[in-house]
């Protein structure tokens, strides 16, 4: 299991702020999964009555880049960890909590360490499903994530 920093919730209001006040939470997270609850509420509702795709899209991108963070943390020299492109898809008008979970933690790691070990960008594509309370699937995205080692050249 993935150790949750002592103060998330400041962690989210300091460098995703976004994500903090839109109501997004770790509901869990390991070295291969991670899982993210977006709620649906004033501050996430667009005009429709229905969850904002860009909070939805934040907490998918979150569900994968706790995976990244993962790997990428303490490596020497360091990882560089960068979206670079982004694709979803919507299946159902969203009213509720949805939880994205991303289960794609080793193909990440896979990319890191080859960035890690060969000093060249590496680039992976990983999914997010969102579901509803219900267990039903109303939101897919795929994230393409580069890594690549930072130069240690002063």
């Amino acid at each position: 299991m993935i150790r949750k920093p002592v103060k998330l919730r400041v962690f989210l209001l300091q460098k995703l702020p976004a994500a903090y006040f839109s109501g997004l939470r770790v509901v869990s997270a390991t070295e291969t999964v991670a899982a993210v609850s977006v709620p649906y509420k004033w501050f996430t509702q667009n005009p429709f009555r229905s969850t904002y795709f860009a909070c939805l899209a934040m907490g998918a991108e979150l569900s994968t880049g706790i995976l990244a963070m993962a790997q990428t943390w303490g490596r020497n020299p360091p990882i560089s960890m960068l979206v670079t492109g982004v694709e979803s898809r919507f299946y159902k008008k969203v009213t509720g909590i949805t939880l994205f979970t991303c289960s794609e933690g080793s193909q990440v790691k896979q990319a890191v360490v080859a960035a890690h070990t060969t000093g060249l960008a590496q680039t992976v594509k990983v999914r997010s499903e969102g579901k509803s309370e219900k267990g039903e699937l109303v939101a897919e995205f795929w994230f393409e994530w580069s890594f690549k080692a930072k130069s240690t050249a002063t």
